[in-house]
């Protein structure tokens, strides 16, 4: 069962802006980066589901982050079927993110108020989207499309709340681009979790990548 609803997950989406994306196949890494960008003040973090047994790991940061992220809200990733969607609300995921639109899905997610977004890459799927009840839509991979696609898509459809992923990094000038388009959120994956930070176990780095990367959301709104 989810700790926060679909309201309150866009509300923390809103306020912050970042949506952390990241997996790991050890728990307790995936535990301290949870950890490190909460304490950088992240309030919603997506775990990617990638690789077997993803769905324990998922599990056990989920019984983490209500003792030591009770802000938290916890999603889930890489979802393109509602089998799968329906396995980590169960497990507790706030809400679902997917590379793709699958109506079943949204029908799933629908059921128990859980957010859903899904990735988008025309106008006219944005807006099937949103008629199956999806109030957050992602782009997605964001650097093929980049900040004019969302411009474009804002000016007729403002209604809109966009989330991109892919090709969004920690750096002002990334950041200042995507918001002045005028996206909802952003999701960060790969730039803001570098490899050899994370193997190091530098998790004082990720904590000031999340804390830099708030301020200058901050600055945007």
């Amino acid at each position: 069962m989810a700790n926060f609803d679909k309201l309150q997950v866009l509300q923390k989406m809103q306020q912050t802006g970042l949506v952390p994306v990241f997996y790991h196949s050890d728990a307790e890494v995936a535990k301290q980066v949870i950890k490190a960008c909460y304490e950088g003040g992240v309030r919603t973090f997506e775990f990617t589901n990638r690789g077997d047994f993803a769905h324990e790991v998922f599990a056990e940061c989920v019984r983490f982050a209500a003792i030591e992220c009770p802000e938290l809200a916890l999603g889930v990733g890489s979802i393109v079927d509602a089998p799968t969607a329906a396995l980590y609300m169960q497990l507790g995921a706030c809400f679902v993110v997917g590379p793709l639109l699958n109506p079943e899905v949204a029908r799933v997610c629908n059921r128990r108020l859980v957010l859903y977004c899904p990735g988008c890459g025309t106008v006219s799927e944005i807006s099937t989207a949103q008629e199956l009840g999806c109030d957050l839509t992602k782009i997605f991979p964001g650097d093929v499309y980049g900040p004019a696609f969302v411009r474009g898509l804002m000016a007729p459809c403002p209604w809109s709340k966009i989330m991109v992923t892919g090709g969004v990094s920690p750096d002002k000038e990334n950041l200042t681009a995507w918001f002045h388009a005028g996206v909802f959120c952003v999701g960060m994956g790969s730039k803001l979790f570098p490899k050899d930070r994370v193997q190091a176990r530098d998790w004082q780095y990720i904590t000031d990548q999340c804390r830099r990367s708030l301020e200058y959301i901050a600055e945007q709104r």
